[in-house]
């Protein structure tokens, strides 16, 4: 469901830049410092795995059409909401600068889409209200399901209406939304079954890893746990992706039933300053070599990403945990002059 430049407007591309960024500066707030200690390398192997996740493309039976994991409803369960929404905008702009896949107008949008409702709407309202009394496995396929459906819903939605602001008369709205809901439901199916499947083993394996968790104990320990989760990414990205669907996904899919194409054209100096941007930083662009088809290109692609994204989320973990520690001790500074000055 990456958006390209060419279906937002300048105008609604700042203003999901703002909501993005707002909704991260809030989850940059909000994350616990003692849960990013326990979890800055489980934060860093998911961001590859649900990066190396989104090159497979699976087929939806029967439409001509395929779809592939978005993965914010997986990382809010692992994570938390807050670090599994700063770990999907990495794995978004990683994808958006180096691999050119959504366009860098329209990165704020897919954040939103994307990111945003998965972590919030499936891994806060639907996660922990399905899994926080008891976990099971049944509970956890359940609201993995729900919870990716109606995560993916809101998220097509959402496409539709920046396209209806952005004036893009060649999809009609309600001609368009027709076609992207329908089909967005079938994919969030898809998608809810294949994160059932990770959660299921991730509680079987190591349930304090999950939120919600119940203190059920693990048949592995912590690092075998995710060593797996870590050698998946790699064997995922740099194998399985190889038999990824040729099928138009989603987005693309309706753009065709819709406007007759999945490329449409977009004038003005901003979004040719955006193409000349990442005409320059992806080295990789639509997970292949430069100039050639081999299939190395996307093996090569799927393991590298996976190990920039492990490693942008690493860093990411350890400046906010820098900020924040810092801002702590200004404040208990703060607090201890001012009770220093009233003790004179």
């Amino acid at each position: 469901m990456h958006m390209a430049d060419a279906l937002v407007s300048p105008a609604v591309a700042g203003t999901m830049y703002a909501a993005s960024a707002a909704a991260a500066a809030y989850s940059v707030k909000k994350v616990k410092i003692d849960d990013l200690d326990k979890k800055i390398p489980v934060m860093g192997v998911m961001g590859a795995f649900v990066f190396a996740a989104q090159m497979i493309n699976f087929t939806i039976p029967g439409t001509g059409s395929s779809g592939h994991l978005c993965g914010g409803m997986l990382l809010s369960a692992v994570l938390g909401p807050h670090a599994g929404f700063l770990t999907m905008i990495a794995v978004l702009a990683i994808q958006c600068l180096m691999f050119a896949d959504g366009g860098l107008l329209a990165l704020g949008c897919n954040v939103w889409n994307m990111a945003f409702y998965g972590c919030f709407v499936g891994g806060v309202l639907i996660w922990k209200a399905m899994t926080g009394r008891k976990m099971t496995r049944g509970r956890i396929m359940a609201a993995s399901v729900i919870g990716c459906m109606a995560g993916l819903q809101l998220g097509a939605f959402s496409v539709t209406v920046e396209t209806l602001l952005s004036g893009i008369t060649e999809l009609p709205f309600a001609v368009f939304l027709g076609m992207m809901q329908p089909i967005h439901l079938a994919i969030g199916l898809v998608e809810g079954l294949i994160t059932a499947a990770v959660l299921v083993f991730v509680y079987e394996a190591r349930p304090e890893i999950l939120t919600e968790h119940t203190g059920k104990a693990g048949r592995m320990s912590r690092k075998a746990a995710v060593a797996v989760l870590a050698v998946l990414a790699l064997v995922i990205g740099g194998a399985v992706s190889l038999f990824a669907s040729g099928n138009p996904d989603g987005l693309e899919w309706s753009m065709e039933k819709v406007a007759g194409t999945a490329e449409l054209a977009a004038e003005g100096g901003i979004y040719q300053a955006a193409e000349r941007i990442q005409e320059i930083t992806a080295f990789l662009p639509d997970y292949a070599f430069k100039y050639s088809d081999s299939a190395a290109g996307t093996s090569f692609s799927g393991i590298a990403g996976g190990v920039i994204v492990l490693a942008v989320c690493i860093g990411v973990c350890v400046a906010i945990k820098k900020i924040r520690r810092s801002g702590g001790s200004s404040g208990c500074l703060a607090e201890k002059g001012n009770s220093e000055e009233g003790m004179r």
